[in-house]
């Protein structure tokens, strides 16, 4: 069955640039209060994720070195799971980290694939 095939490249472009654009929201909510105040005290790990999120968000979303932002991007949120969530339930939907493993695994799915299309590297 062929449904969207032809929408293949354009699927995954999108959801290269979306998953970068909210990655990046994550760290100016760290570093600048922006779209929402960030609830809780920066640190020293807190400033290196904003700082991370912001520049494979950006990076990720222009398709620029891509692979190797999203691979980060990927390690960033495997620390953030296992620290914050994966000890306190084995299951992510009980221990609130679901968004941080589908990020994370999202994230690796793209430093394996590439940019793709509507980015400034092909490769």
């Amino acid at each position: 069955m062929k449904f969207l095939d032809n929408y293949a490249d354009h699927s995954y472009a999108a959801l290269r640039i979306v998953l970068g654009f909210l990655f990046l929201c994550h760290g100016t909510e760290k570093l600048f209060n922006f779209p929402i105040e960030f609830q809780y005290p920066l640190n020293a790990l807190t400033t290196s994720a904003a700082v991370i999120e912001i520049v494979a968000g950006f990076l990720i979303i222009i398709g620029l070195y891509s692979r190797y932002a999203a691979f980060i991007a990927s390690g960033t949120m495997a620390v953030a799971y296992w620290m914050v969530h994966g000890l306190n339930h084995p299951f992510p939907i009980a221990n609130g980290g679901e968004l941080a493993a589908i990020y994370c695994f999202a994230f690796l799915y793209i430093a394996a694939k590439g940019p793709g299309i509507w980015s400034i590297n092909t490769k």
